[in-house]
Formats: structure tokens, C-alpha cells, sequence
């Protein structure tokens, strides 16, 4: 029977995860530099729509369709087949059309957290290509095997938000990206808007509240204690990134403040409704500090991940996941786990494991696509692109009047 208040909740969640695209693209866009600006927020908004397309023509069914306990779903759901307006979900709550439309918006932004890695050098044809195919081989698989009943799910893996199925694959295939556009010509990557980034960062958090909270897929107990965790968490993540940072540069940064509350949010996804209230503080403060060092040790290793995206996402997802098999219990969710501290070791093995399969996956592929599309199209824009900015070669526009600035 239709649960009313599960279902305007449910709507209400699917909201705020489409409001985190917008988000990224602001957050995004003010860390880009001034000629960039339109080049990163559209790669963002491009994915509201395209895969939109995609999710309808098949996606949903390959990701919820099918192939139980296997890699990929079937076409059974394409273009909705089979679902009526008076179809219900199967937890029985919720119409099935707020399921396909929420988990809609998670394919969504999956792949534009992917674009803050090469911003500045990858031609928008090439990416087209890219947000296609990676979605196709990459983030379906993922989803199905994970939260469709798959292979992994079979196994005992859990991911309550997609700190597996978003970040980690999303991180890994940023820093495979890097590894293959290189370097950009002019490195200068200093934001031109630090407003605009606590804009974005501000919505990212906000909409994140749908992310996590939304993926119980109900309103119970676990729903307000994936809401609670989410938001410590968070906070605990940016006041360590503040202090860590305050300390060694001697001076509070605001762009890291909001980075780190990123960090937090990215580590929290996967433990969200899994967790104990007070493990979240430790899970946040240690996100905090980790992603940290990860942007540190990336820049002393001269990768040029742009915006963070492997330090941050790729870092936080993986700490994420693995703290899952740490601090997990079944008191919270009879449907979750016992981790490591309640006595079962053996989940924090498969959700090592798993990590660390996911990772290398989404790297491998990530960089051997870049290889086979640039056969297609060239994925690097030349130099010449590079230095007059993205925003005027590619898409003949710019974001501001430059009599104004």
C-alpha cells in the first residue's frame, strides 16, 4: 500500500540529489580559472540531460533489472517497460517511478564529479563520448552488482549511498584521466570566484541530505540517523581540514574549509545508515585528515588533478568504505552488518576487497576508453585551446563581460 509520507519524502530527496548537479557545477566553477568557467559547468549540465536519455532508453534496467546475483541487468525495463504509473517499488512504500527518478539523479552526477580532474583539456566531443560509454561500462555495473542484487550484494558487500558505486569510481577514473591528459600547459588553477565555490559547496551539502537520507528509500529510524551521521560527519571533516591546514600554513583557508566539508560528505555516503550516531565524528575527523594528506601527497607527486577529484572523492569513498566494515552494526540496520568492533572481521575483508577491485577497475578502464576515443576524436585539446580557455574555443562564450571585471 502507498506510504504517503515515504513517498513525498522520497520526492522531496530526488530534488535535492538533481540540485547537487547544479552544485558541482558551481562549486566546480568557481574553483576554474576565469576562461574556464563555462567549459567545467557545462560538462556538468550536459549530464542532466544526456543521461536522462540514457536512463530511460536502458539504464534503469540494466541497473535494477535482472542478472541476480550477476555483473549487469537485462533490458526487461527499457523504456519503462512494464512500469505503470500504479507500479510500487519493492519495498512496497513508494511508487516505482520516484525509485527510477531518484536513482535517476545519482547516474547523473557520478560522472561530472569525474570532470574537475582534466578541466581545461579535454574537448567536449571527447567527453560527450566519454560521459557515455563510462556511464554504459563502468557506473551500471557498479549499481547493478552492488544495489540491484548483483554479484557483490550476493556476496555481503553494502554501500548505502554509493560511496563504492559514486566515489570510488569516480575518483579513480578522475586520476586515470589525469594520468592520461597529462599535465595542463598553464597549471595556474587559481579560483576565480571563491564565492561561487561556497555556493556550490553549499548546495552539494545540502542536496547530500537527499543522497544519504534518501537511500533508506523510506522514512523510518534509519532515515534520521543517516541525516544525523551525514551532517556531523561533515562538520567534523571541515573543522579538522580548517585546523590541519591553519597549522602548517598559518593562516585559515576558506577554499579548504569547503573542501574538507566534501571530504566528509564523500566518506560518510557509503556508512551513512549502517553506523552508530557516534562513530560518525571519528569517521568525518578522519576524513578530514586523510583527504588532506591525499591533496598533499598528489601535489608532491606533481599529478595534476585540477579540483581534487581523486583526493577528495576517490580518498574519501575508499575511507569511507572501508570504516563501513570498521563501525557497521546490525542495531542500527538489521539489514546491514556486524563490522570488525561488533565481531565480524570478515565484512571489513569484503569491503576491502572490494575497494580495492572497484578502484582498479575504474582506473584500467577509464584510461585504455580515454586511449580508444582519442582514435575516434582527439580528447586533448591543443595547446593554443588551452591557453585562451575552454570557454572561448570550444563554446564561443564567455562567463563574464569583461568590461565589467
Amino acid at each position: 500500500m502507498l506510504d504517503t509520507g515515504s513517498t513525498g519524502f522520497m520526492l522531496l530527496a530526488t530534488s535535492l540529489v538533481m540540485l547537487m548537479t547544479p552544485g558541482l557545477a558551481f562549486f566546480y566553477g568557481g574553483l576554474a580559472t576565469k576562461r574556464n568557467i563555462l567549459g567545467i559547468m557545462i560538462q556538468s549540465f550536459v549530464s542532466l540531460g544526456w543521461t536522462t536519455v540514457l536512463w530511460v532508453a536502458f539504464g534503469y534496467s540494466l541497473c535494477f533489472s535482472g542478472g541476480e546475483g550477476g555483473i549487469i541487468g537485462d533490458f526487461q525495463k527499457a523504456f519503462l517497460n512494464g512500469i505503470s504509473p500504479t507500479s510500487m517499488y519493492s519495498n512496497g512504500k513508494i511508487p516505482e517511478y520516484v525509485f527510477f527518478a531518484y536513482q535517476m539523479m545519482f547516474a547523473i552526477i557520478t560522472p561530472a564529479l569525474i570532470t574537475g580532474a582534466f578541466v581545461n583539456r579535454v574537448s567536449f566531443k571527447a567527453y560527450f563520448i566519454f560521459l557515455t560509454v563510462w556511464q554504459i561500462l563502468v557506473y551500471y555495473p557498479f549499481v547493478h552488482m552492488i544495489w540491484g542484487g548483483g554479484l557483490l550484494a550476493q556476496w555481503g558487500v553494502l554501500d548505502f549511498a554509493g560511496g563504492i558505486v559514486v566515489h570510488v569510481t569516480a575518483g579513480f577514473a578522475a586520476l586515470a584521466s589525469v594520468f592520461y591528459v597529462k599535465a595542463r600547459v598553464d597549471k595556474d588553477s587559481t579560483p576565480n570566484s571563491i564565492p561561487l565555490v561556497a555556493i556550490g559547496s553549499g548546495l552539494l551539502w545540502f542536496g547530500w541530505y537527499g543522497f544519504n537520507a534518501g537511500s533508506e528509500v523510506a522514512v523510518d529510524f534509519i532515515t534520521s540517523t543517516a541525516f544525523l551521521n551525514t551532517d556531523i560527519a561533515a562538520s567534523f571533516a571541515t573543522i579538522a581540514w580548517l585546523i590541519i591546514e591553519w597549522s602548517r600554513e598559518k593562516k585559515p583557508k576558506f577554499v579548504g574549509l569547503l573542501t574538507g566539508s566534501i571530504a566528509g560528505l564523500a566518506a560518510i555516503t557509503p556508512c551513512a545508515g549502517f553506523v552508530p550516531v557516534w562513530a560518525s565524528p571519528i569517521i568525518g575527523t578522519v576524513a578530514g585528515l586523510v583527504c588532506y594528506g591525499a591533496v598533499q601527497f598528489k601535489n608532491k607527486m606533481k599529478w595534476d588533478d585540477a579540483l581534487d577529484v581523486w583526493g577528495v572523492h576517490g580518498v574519501g569513498g575508499v575511507l569511507g568504505s572501508i570504516l563501513l566494515g570498521v563501525f557497521a552494526t546490525k542495531t542500527v540496520n538489521a539489514a546491514g552488518a556486524d563490522g570488525l568492533l561488533f565481531g565480524d572481521s570478515s565484512f571489513l575483508v569484503k569491503q576491502t576487497v572490494t575497494v580495492i577491485g572497484t578502484a582498479i577497475y575504474a582506473f584500467v578502464f577509464t584510461y585504455v576508453m580515454l586511449v580508444i576515443i582519442n582514435l575516434i576524436t582527439p580528447v586533448k585539446v591543443d595547446d593554443d585551446a588551452q591557453k585562451g580557455g575552454l570557454d572561448a574555443a570550444l563554446h564561443g562564450e564567455k562567463a563574464y563581460d569583461e568590461g565589467v571585471l
